[in-house]
């Protein structure tokens, strides 16, 4: 195990944030417009990009690699070297190719933390993480998909607030469950 999350952590975590997610999307109508402009901001994308490098620059220099240990150094350089050459030459969508890369980041203490659990209800975290890997591997390589799912979700008033309001049920019930069974 990497990060040592209990199910019960990582339930609050993934819980709390569908429910925040779902309360500002349902309850801002404003928040459309700020949604539709990150695709291209570039200072959402520096930022996001950074968390990704401090976030695998820490794996990288602490999970135990085995056999491939003869890597680690090598590839410590490379990140931030890859880091700068992304920030001066990935300037078209930076920030949902950032938002992808974190969402495949945060995936695996979702799934670390229900391994081996025998609850069925750890599945709606499971499915959460892999719906970040699925979204994430989709944003990195095709990252104007994020844009056409922003512009598709924000067509009507009503489809906007029915998906947040399904991010706001599903991340309730994550959150009765970390504090009932996890």
């Amino acid at each position: 195990m990497i990060y040592h999350l209990s199910l019960h952590t990582a339930g609050i975590i993934a819980g709390v944030f569908l429910v925040l997610l779902g309360l500002i999307g349902f309850s801002e109508p404003d928040f459309v417009s700020i949604v539709k402009r990150f695709p291209r901001s570039y200072v959402a994308g520096v930022s996001l990009l950074t968390i990704c490098l401090v976030w695998t620059f820490w794996l990288l220099a602490t999970v135990q690699m085995g056999e491939f240990s003869a890597f680690r150094r090598p590839l410590l350089i490379a990140l931030p070297i890859g880091y700068a050459l992304a920030l001066r030459f990935v300037d078209e969508f930076l920030a949902v190719r950032a938002l992808g890369i974190l969402c495949l980041l945060a995936a695996e203490p979702l799934l670390d933390a229900a391994f081996l659990r025998y609850e069925t209800s750890r599945l709606l975290i499971t499915g959460f993480a892999y719906v970040l890997i699925v979204a994430g591997m989709f944003w990195v390589a095709i990252p104007y998909v994020l844009r056409d799912q922003i512009n598709w979700s924000a067509k009507s008033v009503f489809r906007w607030r029915c998906l947040h309001a399904v991010a706001f049920i599903y991340g309730s019930v994550i959150l009765a469950f970390a504090f009932t069974q996890y």
